[in-house]
């Protein structure tokens, strides 16, 4: 048996993000229309260091001239090896042939979420922020800071962004970091407020247990992706922001287990379950229309699907065929 096996460079290189913007569009639209199956993903936690290790299958039946696709991402998430120097999401992407069930490829994880992970904000920011929203704050100053910065470039024309971090020497080496690859200001921010107090359009990316966003400093009509917490336990958003929000998430039965910004703010009392208004693949088949007018708030609650992994992992696999990419091993 043949194994396509692809690494970071190479899946970085085949996987540009309008493209992958494009491919989790797709994906997402066929969970909502029910073609594609994704379990809740199982996680072991990691005595003693803080990590845990999540299993993520999935499976996207075949439609419209593509094949079926069939995967699985084993990624593991270690807040602590952010001080080693070390990214705090590690793992891979396998994927299997559908009708078979033989494994077919195996490539890097970690690319594969800072990409795909950024690409769904890219759609989410596509469908519901404002059209002529431009000016863009990120909170965190790590991996997911670099890719949510090019994924929103790329659906609105930025005018300023505004970096934020808790380690300010990190949002200041990102913002001169970036400024030479995208036309527009880049500055850090010395606090959370001073990013967000003018922004259209927010992106929190930050492995913080509790809310670094407060709605009192929020201008009417910006659309927030939030993105960095994915556990019950914690939160970047504070209540009154999700009460006050029009709420979008990926996928429902996830956001009512694992999305500590919703779960929080119901364990107060301060909403119900009903508060999520669609699943963005509703959005994208017109199910659900999305804002409803310039001065509402939008927030996206992201959590990652395994359906996203493996719609990257397919296309990936084409693009690796089709420029004769990749190393292939025989297991």
């Amino acid at each position: 048996m043949d194994v396509l096996v692809l690494n970071a460079e190479e899946v970085t290189r085949l996987l540009p993000m309008p493209e992958c913007i494009k491919v989790m569009r797709d994906a997402l639209a066929a969970l909502a229309r029910g073609e594609a199956l994704v379990p809740l993903r199982t996680i072991m936690r990691v005595p003693g260091v803080g990590g845990f290790l999540g299993l993520m299958p999935g499976y996207i039946a075949p439609a419209r001239g593509q094949d079926g696709a069939l995967g699985m991402k084993a990624v593991s998430v270690f807040p602590g090896n952010a001080k080693r120097g070390i990214d705090t999401h590690q793992g891979a992407v396998l994927l299997f042939e559908a009708d078979t069930g033989r494994l077919s490829a195996l490539m890097d994880g970690a690319a594969i979420t800072a990409i795909r992970t950024a690409a769904v904000s890219g759609v989410a920011t596509d469908l519901l922020a404002r059209p002529d929203a431009g000016e863009l704050a990120i909170l965190g100053a790590g991996v997911q800071a670099r890719t949510h910065l090019e994924a929103i470039a790329a659906v609105r024309p930025l005018r300023k962004v505004r970096i934020w971090s808790r380690n300010a020497e990190h949002a200041a080496a990102l913002s001169s970091e970036l400024r030479p690859r995208f036309q527009v200001p880049i500055e850090a921010a010395t606090s959370p407020e001073a990013a967000v107090r003018s922004a259209d359009i927010i992106a929190t990316v930050t492995a913080s247990p509790e809310p670094i966003l407060e709605h009192r400093w929020l201008k009417e009509g910006v659309h927030i992706n939030a993105v960095g917490s994915s556990i019950p336990t914690s939160r970047e958003i504070d209540t009154a922001t999700m009460v006050a929000a029009r709420l979008f998430v990926d996928r429902r039965e996830s956001a009512l287990a694992e999305a500590g910004d919703l779960l929080i703010a119901m364990g107060e009392g301060a909403v119900k379950g009903d508060h999520v208004q669609a699943e963005l693949g509703e959005v994208i088949i017109g199910k659900d229309a999305g804002r409803r007018s310039p001065g509402e708030l939008t927030l996206f609650k992201s959590l990652g699907l395994a359906v996203e992994d493996v719609a990257s992992a397919a296309y990936l696999v084409r693009r690796a065929r089709e420029t004769g990419s990749g190393h292939t091993v025989s297991m």
